[in-house]
């Protein structure tokens, strides 16, 4: 799935108010606990069928997020409903204190970064000219004089400046996701959102992505991160909300919530619950006839 059709009227948007000339101020850093961002009885339809059924969570400074759930359960839906894309038909979203749809797009993109399941683009833009796009918003603020050294940051955190100057269409699969990752991140927002993150990438690049969320929130901001490897999501989360049939089933820490019995119920799939020698953290093996 690419970026949706409202993702990219926003970008335009965002572009578009970055070049005027009138001020937009930047939200003041967040502290540890404060909420970023709150679902309230959330519904999403999408035609006849709901989607999501009031849903409500609080999303605060200082975590990692994990929303799991099988094919279908909502994940996606909640998270772009987060980031304001996702219209909700009945509830409301409440980011940084006001309500979702009262954020112009620039205001909006100070505050939240985005990245969708796949990134596509029409145009030959290079890495680093990909990579800078997060840096739009910032436009006409003092810290656009550090444009620069945050898009060198970025890339050097996900591992792409050795091809900056590639031109993104010629990438692989994982190394794209990497590079929209390092956009997001240049964007610098205290809140940000991220759909299927590791899906395209390798066991190394797997890991660093959960790295650099769990280092974003060790910084004092709020990561929400959409998985299907549970093994990452108990490594890495603070909480895990986990999604069944549009509605939240669970939310909570790691430990409490990956239980052999709600995820058996709700993956419809056996599974044993170990511990991790070294961190106690839980891992989840389905059950398996014996070979």
């Amino acid at each position: 799935m690419g970026m949706s059709p409202a993702w990219w009227e926003r970008r335009r948007e965002a572009v578009r108010e970055a070049l005027l000339p009138a001020a937009v101020k930047p939200p003041a850093r967040p502290s540890p606990g404060d909420v970023l961002a709150e679902a309230r009885a959330l519904g999403v339809r999408r035609g006849d069928r709901s989607v999501l059924r009031d849903a409500s969570l609080r999303v605060v400074a200082g975590e990692v997020l994990v929303l799991i759930g099988p094919n279908g359960a909502g994940k996606s839906t909640l998270l772009s409903a987060l980031a304001a894309d996702t219209p909700a038909d009945t509830g409301e979203v409440v980011l940084d204190g006001r309500p979702a749809p009262r954020w112009r797009a620039r205001e909006l993109a100070l505050r939240r970064s985005v990245l969708p399941q796949a990134t596509t683009l029409s145009f030959p833009f290079t890495v680093a000219e990909v990579v800078r796009m997060g840096r739009a918003p910032w436009a006409g603020t003092p810290a656009e004089e550090r444009d620069d050294a945050v898009v060198a940051a970025a890339m050097a955190a996900t591992e792409v400046s050795p091809f900056a100057e590639r031109s993104f269409a010629e990438l692989s699969g994982g190394e794209r996701a990497r590079v929209a990752l390092a956009r997001v991140l240049a964007q610098r927002a205290p809140l940000t959102l991220l759909d299927e993150p590791t899906a395209a990438l390798d066991l190394r690049h797997q890991e660093l992505v959960l790295r650099l969320c769990r280092q974003r929130a060790a910084a004092g901001e709020a990561v929400v991160v959409v998985l299907h490897d549970l093994a990452l999501a108990a490594a890495y989360a603070d909480r895990v909300v986990v999604l069944h049939d549009g509605r939240i089933a669970a939310d909570g820490p790691p430990a409490e919530v990956l239980t052999g019995g709600l995820i058996g119920e709700v993956y419809r799939q056996p599974v044993d619950v170990l511990r991790h020698p070294d961190t106690d953290a839980p891992l989840i093996v389905p059950v398996r006839a014996a070979r």
